[in-house]
């Protein structure tokens, strides 16, 4: 990470930007696999300072499987914008800011090698992941964010399509904050650490 990001570090929670961000994708592998939409939120404190959603043509089909998880369907993404076409709003977006994402590594890994396709870098910004803050500091009966969410009676609807969950994710995000207080994690860098302190 450079001083850029480590100052970042040293920020309250409350003052720095957090961009929530969630994929689909058409499987489980960046390298054989694509994004077929990306969304990310940021807030700063309980302020929304920015949103994108966007279905993504993903440039082949995709798998039955894959549309019985998320719903999106080859007919859904046929006249959308390519990666290349949404990447650069969206990297202006995570400008700065700290990611968050359930189980974030796997977001990451789609968006990097879809940046790397397009002759782009995916920033290296610190990672703040809701799974492994989960299984590090609660016990749920199942980390899965649905659950963790059901169980910490956050309203969630419209499963698995990329703006619901990150709006889901920010939901659990703001219970963890608000209960970790007490135990100190106050700044950027001690949440950051509590999940594992990642940089993507």
């Amino acid at each position: 990470m450079h001083h850029a990001d480590t100052e970042l570090l040293n920020i309250p929670v409350e003052e720095a930007v957090f961009s929530f961000l969630d994929v689909e994708t058409t499987g489980l592998s960046p390298r054989s696999a694509r994004v077929c939409e990306v969304a990310s939120i940021s807030f700063r404190g309980e302020e929304r300072l920015g949103s994108l959603a966007e279905l993504v043509n993903p440039g082949g089909p995709i798998p039955a499987a894959c549309s019985a998880i998320h719903g999106i369907t080859d007919e859904m993404v046929k006249d959308s914008p390519s990666f290349g076409e949404v990447a650069p709003r969206l990297l202006a977006m995570l400008e700065n800011t700290v990611i968050v994402g359930h189980n974030a590594d796997f977001d990451i890994r789609f968006l990097r090698a879809e940046c790397e396709r397009v002759g782009l870098k995916f920033p290296g910004l610190p990672v703040v992941d809701t799974l492994a803050i989960a299984r590090k500091n609660w016990q749920f009966q199942s980390n899965r964010l649905g659950n963790i969410a059901a169980e910490l009676n956050i309203p969630s609807e419209g499963w698995h399509r990329a703006l619901a969950d990150v709006e889901t994710t920010r939901k659990v995000f703001a219970h963890f904050v608000n209960a970790l207080k007490p135990a100190g994690a106050v700044t950027v860098g001690e949440l950051w650490k509590r999940s594992g302190g990642k940089t993507s």
